[in-house]
């Protein structure tokens, strides 16, 4: 698996994102249809563009190929002169094809996903001023973006609240998500693994307080998903892909931090997360998408069966007893080499197949949400990991 992955990686998903950079304006483009046509006027997603930032950083930094730092070089140039908002502080959300403000809503996430990128990206290059403007992220997310009872998620230009529709779905609009508050761990366990900052670790500590807390529920073994300010929770929802990412990224965060008593709290709901994925949503090849009040979305999102094979690789490890989870990210490796990745050149993932494997004809290649972070890291956890 790991010779056929990495194949995949240096001659599929690089030279897909390469080939969109866009040499005129900076950045990468932010379109591309489901007939393989690119719109070089898309708007810019700015989490697609750090996610085009920690790709290309992470691929340098474990291939060894400065033709991948050129393509990090220019993703940054982006951020640092596009997506920052140089009056107010933060990262937009969008901006235009030629790299003026388009949504200045100024979301939690959005913050979180720059923070992760140009930790990164610090990793790459060694550039000081990537990781000053880093630091200066989360500062301004620990200041700005929080309150005191976690995290916030959507406001406007200026730092004053704003609805929540970019990261509430089925039907509810939520105060709180699961979602932000994974991906700002995911981005401090980053920053805090390259600069070493004891307040980024406390946050760290803090984050997984609220996760024991108030997001993992024991009694349905999974995690609750949208809430209100309060942590109520909104909607009986299970999402089996945010559930297995949880797994392994909870378990990164813990091994980075290096503290026993956390690792002895969390190692049973990584545990329980991963099991309870393998028994109710995976059927042999693939991961269904989500269970809403008690029908489960069938649909094979390309995402989800990316972290599906990074989960079940990491419960593995984790225990080596569970040859099934080998078994079952092999399965996975097999459905996404077979039906997730698009055979035509110059493609790259579907972003939804069926269970049979035929692709959701219309559905973009590449638009604000289909970027190479959940597909390159899972190439990149494969090749680390060298389970074959």
């Amino acid at each position: 698996m790991i010779r056929e992955v990495r194949n995949h990686l240096t001659n599929g998903i690089i030279p897909f994102w390469k080939s969109l950079r866009d040499n005129e304006y900076g950045g990468y483009y932010g379109y591309m249809g489901h007939d393989l046509t690119v719109d070089k006027k898309a708007v810019k997603g700015c989490i697609l563009n750090s996610r085009i930032l920690w790709f290309f950083s992470n691929a340098h930094t474990l291939l060894k190929n400065k033709a991948l730092l050129s393509e990090a070089d220019h993703a940054y140039g982006f951020l640092k002169e596009h997506c920052i908002d140089r009056e107010y502080g933060g990262v937009f959300w969008s901006v235009s094809y030629d790299g003026k403000p388009e949504d200045v809503t100024k979301h939690t996430y959005n913050q979180a996903f720059a923070v992760y990128a140009l930790s990164s990206y610090y990793e790459a290059s060694r550039d000081p001023d990537a990781l000053g403007l880093a630091k200066d992220l989360y500062e301004l997310i620990e200041t700005k973006c929080r309150d005191e009872g976690g995290y916030l998620e959507a406001q406007d230009r200026e730092f004053h609240p704003a609805e929540n529709d970019k990261l509430s779905e089925n039907g509810v609009m939520a105060d709180r998500t699961m979602n932000t508050l994974l991906h700002v761990m995911e981005a401090y366990t980053e920053l805090y693994r390259v600069s070493g900052m004891p307040e980024v670790k406390a946050s760290l500590e803090a984050i997984l307080d609220l996760y024991s807390e108030h997001i993992y529920n024991p009694s349905r073994h999974r995690q609750e998903v949208f809430f209100d300010r309060d942590y109520h929770s909104l909607i009986d929802l299970c999402s089996y892909g945010h559930d297995i990412e949880s797994a392994w990224l909870l378990d990164r965060t813990l091994s980075v931090i290096g503290e026993a008593r956390y690792s002895e709290r969390f190692s049973p709901v990584t545990k329980d997360l991963t099991d309870s994925v393998y028994r109710t949503a995976f059927d042999g090849h693939s991961l269904a998408n989500e269970c809403e009040r008690g029908t489960v979305s069938d649909l094979r999102i390309w995402w989800v069966q990316a972290e599906a094979l990074v989960g079940f690789l990491n419960g593995c490890q984790k225990d080596p007893s569970k040859e099934e989870y080998l078994h079952a990210a092999r399965a996975e490796w097999d459905f996404i080499s077979s039906y997730v990745i698009d055979k035509r050149k110059g493609s790259e993932w579907f972003p939804e197949v069926t269970p049979a494997g035929s692709p959701v004809p219309g559905a973009p290649l590449v638009e604000p949400w289909k970027c190479p972070y959940h597909n390159g890291r899972m190439c990149f956890e494969i090749i680390k990991r060298g389970i074959e």
